[in-house]
């Protein structure tokens, strides 16, 4: 038998089950761990980072990743248009850089990419320095599903360490061991 701590009559359900839904899967997805990634672009439509933590392996041949961005984000349209990213999986000391491209450092100016050292990558967009891995990319797909966009990208580069990945579960960072 599951166990569902949660679990709402079918009279609760039938109030208004759009509301419920989504507050359900909110708070069921805090649960997930995920990576904490910083993606970049540089470009014609200028330069942009910000903190994602919808990111995955689509292929090994050939290599795709993709990331989420919702739609009203300005990085979205400017990855769209420059054509080009990079998805730096940040390292566990890196949690502050990872507030800083979320908007909510309260020590790091707001997407201020002097907050860190970065080595330009071959697409042009930045690749963080002691980054657990970069991924650099360009655009292949995309597909819009809800409020967020899935930017599919060729990875056309790539750098990896031997540093501990940083992760995000329960509404906290955490360090993968």
């Amino acid at each position: 038998m599951v166990d569902q701590p949660n679990k709402r009559e079918p009279s609760e359900l039938s109030e208004n089950p759009k509301n419920i839904i989504l507050e359900t899967f909110v708070d069921a997805m805090r649960y997930a761990i995920t990576p904490v990634t910083l993606v970049t672009t540089a470009g014609a439509a200028g330069e942009f980072g910000l903190t994602v933590s919808a990111f995955s392996s689509v292929s090994a041949d050939p290599p795709l990743v993709l990331v989420c961005i919702k739609r009203t984000n300005q990085i979205e349209a400017a990855i769209r248009q420059n054509g080009v990213f990079c998805v730096n999986v940040l390292s566990s000391g890196q949690s502050d850089l990872a507030d800083a491209f979320a908007g909510r450092s309260p020590s790091i100016a707001p997407y201020d990419f002097n907050a860190a050292s970065w080595t330009l990558g071959i697409s042009g967009a930045r690749r963080l320095v002691n980054a657990t891995a970069s991924f650099e990319c360009e655009m292949y797909n995309a597909v819009e599903a809800g409020t967020h966009s899935v930017l599919i990208g060729r990875v056309i580069g790539l750098t990896a360490s031997d540093h501990k990945p940083l992760a995000y579960q329960d509404r906290a960072y955490r360090s993968i061991p």
